[in-house]
């Protein structure tokens, strides 16, 4: 398998999301000549849905994703302030003409040890989005996270999980594939298999290290861990996703201290030569 060009990545403003705003992250691309770009919500709002939306446009980019909604399971019902901010997140995509928008559902409710309460949250939560998605054209993509983070980030943690919502749920609904969340599901092929073209909607990038030092914030950059990246990027294009390669990277004792040129210019040439 080939490597990936520049044209083929896009940056998730996550991974110099310490050093850049969001207009820097959008020249940042046009420099290295990277694809496409996917803001982190608080990025956006800094600058401006509509303001970011004209830069993107202008520097011809593609929007890969929107993260994030969801966070269904904090209060443990899905009120009318969690309603309201993923219909925003929504509209937001919209503007953007985002590929998907990104949902990290939550864990489980402050206090509680309920796991299939969470699981009943995450799905209504899901289903009252997706049916305002539907009405802006937009695409909803659930995000499994690595099982550490079923109590508080996502109690959403499999392709299979994730999937099987989707089936009840219906169109406009589909995953996003993180090869740090998933690299290690002995079910992934099966499941990728299961999910092809339609749900398949977008497909993340970076690498597992060992030791890893922080839970949260120390991933890392595609080559430097364990992720057969090229394999998982092959599984994805063999049932049907051809978008572009989202490179989303938390380093707080690394990359979020280097200059953010040379990150991206790592980023450009590990596409090239790992991914």
């Amino acid at each position: 398998m080939s490597g990936l060009k520049p044209g083929r990545l896009s940056l998730n403003t996550a991974t110099v999301r310490e050093q850049w705003t969001l207009a820097q992250c959008i020249e940042g691309c046009q420099r290295h000549g990277i694809g496409g770009i996917a803001p982190w919500r608080d990025k956006l709002h800094e600058m401006g849905t509509t303001a970011a939306a004209k830069a993107i446009r202008e520097a011809g980019l593609s929007v890969s994703g929107l993260c994030r909604g969801g966070w269904f399971t904090e209060r443990g019902a899905i009120d009318q302030a969690v309603i309201d901010d993923n219909r925003r997140a929504v509209d937001e995509a919209a503007e953007l003409d985002a590929a998907c928008l990104v949902m990290v559902v939550g864990g489980l409710p402050k206090g509680s040890k309920d796991l299939p309460g969470a699981w009943a949250l995450v799905e209504e939560g899901l289903a009252k989005t997706l049916e305002y998605a539907r009405t802006q054209d937009v695409k909803v993509a659930i995000e499994p996270l690595h099982p550490m983070y079923a109590a508080d980030r996502a109690c959403v943690n499999t392709m299979r999980q994730a999937l099987d919502i989707c089936d009840r749920l219906g169109d406009g609904i589909g995953c996003a594939v993180d090869v740090y969340h998933v690299w290690w599901d002995y079910e992934l092929e099966a499941q990728l298999e299961r999910a092809g073209k339609d749900r398949i909607m977008a497909f993340h990038i970076c690498d597992w290290l060992v030791p890893t030092r922080d839970l949260l914030t120390d991933r890392g950059m595609m080559g430097d861990g364990v992720i057969d990246i090229p394999r998982m990027r092959g599984l994805a294009e063999a049932n049907g996703f051809d978008g572009l390669n989202e490179v989303e990277i938390f380093s707080a004792l690394d990359w979020w201290t280097r200059d953010p040129d040379e990150v991206l210019a790592t980023v450009v040439e590990r596409g090239r030569t790992v991914c």
